[in-house]
């Protein structure tokens, strides 16, 4: 039986075959996800799984270099968007690298995630909390 964090078998797939600068959108409920980009769908019920512990459980199982995050997320829903970024530079000082970090809107985002590998939808309910990941490299 796997021994790591994560035992969802789509996410693991997903983490042992990225490439460096691949990219996977972890989204709210409500982001609507491209029809041709793969859907692993958590979502259970309004807030479950959060977005905040999804994030939390694909930052411990992949090395990340950056991410894109909507603008509008740390206007209207500043307390989220902190969540986010403590979670991101908690990271850094957990790997020792340092994580690039891109604003655009949130029309921008949505055309973003046509490129994703995978859209990881969870239960979250606050608006604009959405981000894609870019796969680093652990070396």
């Amino acid at each position: 039986m796997k021994k790591s964090t994560l035992i969802n078998s789509d996410l693991s797939y997903l983490v042992a075959t990225l490439g460096h600068t691949d990219e996977i959108t972890i989204c709210d409920a409500g982001l609507p996800i491209p029809d041709h980009v793969r859907r692993i769908d958590l979502a259970l019920t309004h807030g479950v799984p959060s977005f905040a512990q999804t994030v939390k459980t694909m930052l411990d199982e992949s090395q990340i270099e950056g991410v894109v995050i909507a603008e509008e997320f740390a206007q209207v829903s500043p307390e989220h968007h902190a969540v986010l970024i403590d979670q991101l530079k908690t990271e850094e000082a957990r790997c020792g690298k340092t994580i690039a970090i891109n604003y655009v809107s949130h029309e921008e985002f949505k055309q973003r995630t046509n490129e994703s590998r995978a859209v990881i939808r969870t239960g979250e309910c606050t608006p604009y909390a959405n981000v894609i990941f870019q796969a680093g490299v652990t070396f």
